[in-house]
């Protein structure tokens, strides 16, 4: 607890050096992250990201739209649908550990899943109706639960869109993406307004208020790898909303379905021996499909100074993956390909409501409750060992029941001009049951947890803010881990897993407009985790860890200084370690430098006229095994673009890795043994290498 005590010292020792009445600010107007939070905010690693900007960046693969948060990383280790690879504050968090997503309070987080906790993948999503991306990072925001150690984030859709358009795209190696979305009226409000014409009074016809929005998408892609890729992802989305900003209803249907032959991470060894190429495949049959069938519904109500809000969705998803890691280090003969395969049920909603304009000891207060379930049915969730897609034995196979209901409290308290406070607690219980094919892996367990939350603001002062966050959280583990009494392989006995998983974390940010057009936050951070416990979904059993601390700093800047340039630019520097392990005390994977960059040029947004974009994205050497023995490469990647708008046509040419950097997306360290090799097996770096420099095409026509 050193560092939060040395954090709440710096703090009260900055407002107290400030002694002088609050100052009004300016109103500016400005898009994205760089919208003006004074006064909103509570914590300086808040913020927002635009539609413009996500629509802006050039990118490689459907999950980098989340690089939208400052400081997170989006690789991959297996190409095609798999989820992404997510890094952030000293975390790898592997495909969603630990970073809590969702679509309009929809989860797209997995638990209890087959391949990894939290597994995320945003191939269901469509950029072209996302309004906006909101993001928290910490464990300070009552409303967050399960999976948000690190953070959170929450896409919001559009009401309906301005245009319709249709898109089509190319590329190299076999790329082509065709896109057609739009919004219908089909409702109007109350004639209100009137004209006058002639000698009488004309009522207007009232403007509509209920739209049906539609988006439908497909896309294939084999990708530069020797073995083709084949990715073929269609997705589909109808929407229907009717009402305003206070008062509304929104109904969503989507749908997403996707197949692929995996490039899973390869053995060096294999290509420094010629064995394959840069771009090769260890073992040709694996891959996997996958489909995501979703409806949610909102709806918000404004009554006074009081809002409710509200959702229920129901999830239908299933998973068919095929993967090989270590080649035939298990079993010589047929080979290590295994099979992690799930059918789910997910149902679940919340509900909330705000009252504004409170008092509390005669201050300016306002208060929220908020209650929030989910219901996890998956019949069955399995690991299979198979050779050429054909299953050989059975690991384990599971029918599980995961249900949670939360409960959380919020309020903040403006005591003075400049001073106000956030406090919350919130209040967790989750239910684990799992019926096993081992009957002494089957069971049940109950677990709560209680997780309070503060948050000090002081300013704003100069059009600066000063944050002050402590909360605590955590992170629910596999309901297999939770009931597991025996290795499914070995048959030895094991100890079960913590159901749920303490994390705390303080936060010391400042954020400043104090530069005109210039919005700025710079954040020091503490995360402490008490286990770093996890399933090993590729392996069936539960691998324990000691507990770990995170402590770092982020600095972002973002400038606008007219409608036709903006710069922006994101450090985030990171220690991790593990707790009480001595000297082999790094935690893998965890990237300690991360700096992200970008500039846009010209007509912006649906402003006619040419247009550019250069985004830059780094991440340096980072550990690979506990002892920092072996550390994985560097990377430095360049995107950009350009195009040309015209009425009601668009056009634009982008250029990925434009230096064609031969950098590695993923690197582990482990052992493997190749086909023919005669040793046990041999501890080696497993890579997924960076794909080479590649042109697309967009044309899009808006009517």
């Amino acid at each position: 607890m050193r560092l939060p005590l040395c954090l709440l010292s710096v703090a009260f020792f900055a407002s107290a050096l400030i002694a002088q009445d609050a100052t009004q600010l300016p109103e500016i107007t400005v898009t994205g992250k760089a919208e003006d939070l004074l006064g909103a905010a509570p914590a300086a690693s808040k913020g927002q990201a635009s539609s413009e900007e996500l629509l802006s960046r050039p990118v490689l693969r459907r999950g980098e739209i989340l690089e939208t948060v400052p400081g997170l990383i989006v690789t991959q280790h297996a190409g095609g649908g798999k989820a992404n690879q997510y890094f952030l504050r000293g975390f790898n968090l592997d495909h969603g550990t630990d970073f809590a997503t969702s679509l309009e309070g929809m989860p797209l987080n997995m638990r209890t899943h087959a391949h990894g906790q939290g597994y995320t993948d945003l191939n269901p999503l469509l950029p072209e109706v996302i309004k906006q991306v909101d993001y928290v990072k910490g464990t300070f925001t009552a409303a967050n639960g399960d999976l948000s150690t690190a953070g959170s984030a929450d896409f919001t859709l559009f009401d309906s869109l301005n245009h319709n358009l249709a898109t089509l795209e190319f590329g190299e190696h076999n790329y082509y993406r065709a896109l057609v979305a739009g919004s219908i009226p089909i409702g109007t409000g109350k004639p209100t307004d009137t004209i006058r014409y002639g000698c009488k009074d004309q009522v207007l016809p009232p403007p509509p208020t209920a739209y049906l929005t539609y988006a439908f998408e497909y896309n294939y892609y084999d990708g530069p790898w020797d073995r083709p890729e084949a990715f073929t992802r269609g997705n589909g989305m109808l929407r229907y909303f009717d009402g305003d900003a206070d008062d509304h209803f929104s109904l969503t249907f989507m749908g997403y379905k996707g197949r692929w032959n995996s490039s899973d991470q390869v053995a060096q060894r294999a290509i420094d021996q010629g064995v394959i190429g840069r771009y090769g495949s260890l073992d040709q049959s694996t891959g996997g499909e996958s489909q995501r069938y979703s409806v949610n519904a909102v709806i918000q109500h404004t009554e006074g100074d009081a809002t409710t809000k509200a959702n229920l969705y129901a999830i239908y998803y299933d998973l068919n993956l095929f993967s090989d890691f270590t080649y035939f280090l298990d079993n010589p003969q047929h080979g290590d390909q295994f099979n992690q395969a799930e059918k789910r049920w997910v149902l679940g909603g919340q509900i909330s409501r705000t009252w504004e304009q409170q008092k509390l000891f005669g201050k300016n207060a306002e208060f929220t409750l908020g209650l929030q379930t989910r219901h996890d049915l998956i019949d069955p969730i399995g690991l299979y060992k198979t050779e050429n897609r054909q299953r050989l034995s059975t690991v384990r196979q599971d029918n599980v029941y995961e249900a949670s209901v939360g409960f959380y409290a919020d309020s903040t308290v403006h005591w003075t001009s400049w001073f106000r406070t956030n406090a919350g607690l919130r209040g967790d219980l989750f239910y684990f049951d799992t019926h096993s094919n081992l009957v002494a892996n089957s069971g049940s367990k109950t677990e709560g947890i209680v997780s309070p939350k503060f948050s000090a603001i002081f300013g704003p002062w100069h059009e600066a803010e000063l944050y002050l966050n402590y909360g605590m959280g955590f992170h629910s583990n596999d309901s297999r881990g939770v009931n597991n009494r025996i290795d499914p392989t070995t048959k030895e006995k094991l100890a079960p897993v913590d159901p749920l998983v303490r994390t705390q974390g303080a936060e010391l940010g400042i954020r400043t407009q104090a530069v005109p057009h210039l919005t700025s936050a710079l954040a020091l951070f503490w995360l402490q985790s008490d286990s770093e416990l996890v399933y090993v979904g590729d392996e069936g059993v539960n691998e324990p860890g000691p507990g770990s601390e995170r402590f770092g700093i982020e600095w972002t800047n973002y400038w606008r200084p007219t409608d036709w340039f903006s710069l922006d630019g994101e450090i985030a520097l990171t220690h991790a370690r593990f707790t009480d392990s001595g000297k082999d005390d790094h935690i893998p994977d965890s990237v300690p430098l991360m700096i992200s960059a970008g500039m846009n040029l010209g007509a912006q947004g649906e402003a006619d006229g040419f247009f550019g974009s250069l985004r830059v994205r780094a991440f340096s050497k980072r550990p690979l095994i506990e002892d920092n023995s072996r550390q994985g490469k560097a990377s430095f990647q360049v995107n950009a673009s350009v195009g040309y708008r015209h009425q009601n046509w668009e056009t634009a040419l982008e250029c990925l890795n434009v230096f064609d950097r031969k950098d590695n997306d993923i690197e582990y360290f482990y052992t493997s043994r190749l086909q023919g090799e005669q040793a046990a097996g041999y501890d080696d770096v497993h890579l997924h290498p960076t794909e080479p420099r590649m042109f697309r095409l967009r044309v899009t026509y808006k009517f």
